[in-house]
This record gives C-alpha cells, sequence and structure tokens, in this order.
C-alpha cells in the first residue's frame, strides 16, 4: 500500500507530541475549518467542486522557543495542512505547511530559515475580511505565497510602531518553467502600527515582491479601527514575469467594513482586478496550461457580504455570499465568465 510522502514525518511528530513531556516554551496546536458550500461553477471553491459540497482544511503542528541568552531564543515551528473531510483528501491529505527554525533577539530582529508566509503575503495584516475561505483575497490578487528554501528577516519594531521586514529564497532551487527569467527572488516590507488593531487602532503596510510566485508585484494596505467599525483596503500592481504571459499586468484593490456588536461580526467586501493573475480568472479560463498570450482587457470583480458568530474563545461560525463576475478578451474576441454566486456555511476551530 503507497502512503503519503508526508505521512511518515507527520505520523512522528504527533508520536512525539503524545508521548514526551512538553519542553519549555513549546505548544502543540492545530485548526480545523468544515464548510458546507454551494456555487454555480468550480471556478472559486477551495475544493474545485461546483454544486453543493463540503470545503474542508486543519492544521496541525508545534512551535516553541529555547533562551540560548538573555537576548537570544531559539523559535522553532513545524506544521501540516490536512484535507480530512471533503473527497479532495482522499488521495494526498496532507502537505507541508510553514516549517522554520530561527533566532529571536529583542534587539536585532528575528530570522528564520525553512518555509513561510513571505513578507509580501504577511502585510495583508489583517485586512482580508474572509481570510481562509472561498472569498479569500487570493481569488483576485497574485504572490499570495506560501515559500520554502528561504531566509526571513523582521526587524524589532521601530518607536514601538514599525517593522523592516524581508524574505530571500533560494531562486534557482524555486522555479522550474524555462519561460520565467528570475536572477533573484525575494520580498521586503514595511508596516506601522498593529495588524490586530489592539496596541493602536491602525494598521498600514507598503511592501514588493520581486519574482517569488513568477510576478513584481507592488501594494499598499491600510486598515482603521473606529468604535465598532473597521475599515480596510488593499492595492496592488502585479506583473507577470513569464515570457508568454508579459500581457498580464494591472492592478486589484479590495475595499472592506466590519461591523461588530455583542459576539457578532458583520461583514461586507468589494475587489476587482483587471491583472488576471488571481487564482479565479486562470481557473476559469482553464488553468495555467491556457496559452494566455493573446489575453487582454480583463475585467474581474467580486462582492461578499458575510457574517461571523464567535460562540467561544476557540470556536467561531460563519456565512456569506459570494458573487464573482468577469470579462476578457482573447485574440480580439471578447468573452463574458458566467456569474457564480456562492454560498458557504461553516465552522473554525483552534486549539
Amino acid at each position: 500500500m503507497n502512503k503519503c510522502p508526508l505521512s511518515i514525518p507527520f505520523a512522528t511528530m504527533l508520536s512525539l507530541v503524545s508521548s514526551m513531556s512538553y519542553a519549555d516554551g513549546m505548544t502543540f496546536f492545530g485548526e480545523m475549518n468544515n464548510s458546507i458550500v454551494n456555487s454555480n461553477t468550480d471556478n472559486g471553491t477551495r475544493n474545485g467542486k461546483s454544486g453543493t459540497s463540503i470545503e474542508s482544511w486543519a492544521a496541525i503542528g508545534i512551535k516553541g522557543d529555547e533562551s540560548i541568552t538573555n537576548d537570544i531564543s531559539l523559535i522553532y515551528k513545524m506544521s501540516f495542512q490536512i484535507y480530512n473531510a471533503s473527497t479532495d483528501g482522499s488521495s494526498n491529505p496532507v502537505e507541508a505547511y510553514n516549517t522554520y527554525l530561527g533566532l529571536n533577539s529583542a534587539q536585532y530582529g528575528t530570522v528564520l530559515f525553512g518555509r513561510n508566509d513571505t513578507v509580501f503575503k504577511a502585510s495583508e495584516g489583517s485586512v482580508d475580511a474572509f481570510n481562509g475561505t472561498n472569498a479569500d483575497i487570493n481569488n483576485l490578487v497574485a504572490a499570495q505565497t506560501r515559500s520554502a528554501d528561504g531566509i526571513w528577516y523582521y526587524s524589532p519594531k521601530i518607536a514601538d510602531l514599525i517593522s523592516l521586514n524581508a524574505t530571500y529564497l533560494m531562486a534557482e532551487n524555486q522555479s522550474t518553467d524555462d519561460d520565467v527569467n528570475i536572477n533573484s527572488q525575494y520580498a521586503i516590507s514595511a508596516t506601522l502600527g498593529d495588524k490586530q488593531l489592539l496596541e493602536q487602532n491602525y494598521f498600514l503596510s507598503a511592501s514588493y515582491n520581486n519574482g517569488i510566485s513568477d510576478v513584481n508585484a507592488y501594494r499598499g494596505v491600510s486598515q482603521i479601527k473606529l468604535g465598532a467599525f473597521k475599515f480596510g483596503g488593499l492595492y496592488q500592481y502585479t506583473k507577470s514575469l513569464i515570457t508568454t504571459e508579459t500581457n498580464m499586468k494591472g492592478y486589484s484593490y479590495f475595499l472592506n467594513v466590519i461591523y461588530s456588536f455583542d459576539n457578532i461580526n458583520l461583514k461586507a467586501e468589494y475587489g476587482a482586478d483587471n491583472s488576471g493573475l488571481g487564482y479565479y480568472f486562470k481557473n476559469a479560463t482553464g488553468g495555467s496550461a491556457t496559452d494566455r498570450s493573446l489575453f487582454s482587457h480583463v475585467n474581474m470583480s467580486q462582492i461578499t457580504i458575510g457574517a461571523d458568530y464567535v460562540l467561544s474563545n476557540s470556536t467561531d461560525l460563519y456565512t456569506h455570499y459570494t458573487l464573482y463576475r468577469g470579462n476578457y478578451t482573447n485574440a480580439g474576441v471578447n468573452y463574458t465568465l458566467d456569474n457564480d454566486n456562492m454560498i458557504t456555511v461553516g465552522v473554525d476551530y483552534n486549539f
């Protein structure tokens, strides 16, 4: 019987966690997210299915730190993503997730080695109002990348406000596409404020992505909390570096508002894109194998309204409705995508 390539390290991690005493600073953590979704098409669903289906994913891992000196600590994280309740996880239910080893210093900052979200991706803060669902911003914007074989640096907060961050990837081990000519792959960002909007009631970021995910991109993010309201916005310009896609370039933006009362968060978001480099447009036009050299005049939009109910410190119930619309030109011929109405009801549990 063939085994998943990741099943051995995954089983080993569980065995270690269950049989040993926790080291000082070690935490066992996880998240499970299950939802029922109904969609007109399979372009935007996480499981690639239309009609009514279950979308499911989970993450499990260990993380922690250990002091080396008075100011320097060894930090680590090993985690896996699991597709546990839907048919898309039948053949390969476990895949690599954020895993790294690094050093942390209050004076000098943090450096990580391994696999992690790029600082470009992380520059979104918490502005993605429907993060981790089928209404995630990555359906319209590119370079939302979790990369391996890389080095990360996060500076200490300057004046308790500003952080400077960088990701550098070993470029020769990243892209295998002969149609992409990339000499270096890195991302840099600067963040101001608090992405959780707790210590400060605002968050701002500016970031640049060079070559990662075969694109160059610039991004600006802002979010502010005013009483019970949170207002957020993201703007991104993206250009493909694939030689047959040099025409694929343009801007994306999202605007959203969240209103919170009692244990309920009401949310509304509008997004637009004319680069055609997000997941949704690629899926709707045949995927990465499609010749995109004659594509032009892409116009995608996404409207989402929804609500979360905080059931406990560990459990959220959520529901949302999303409408995807789009049109484009291919070799001078205009095409209109079918409107995609998606209704989702789910539960998110953290431990």
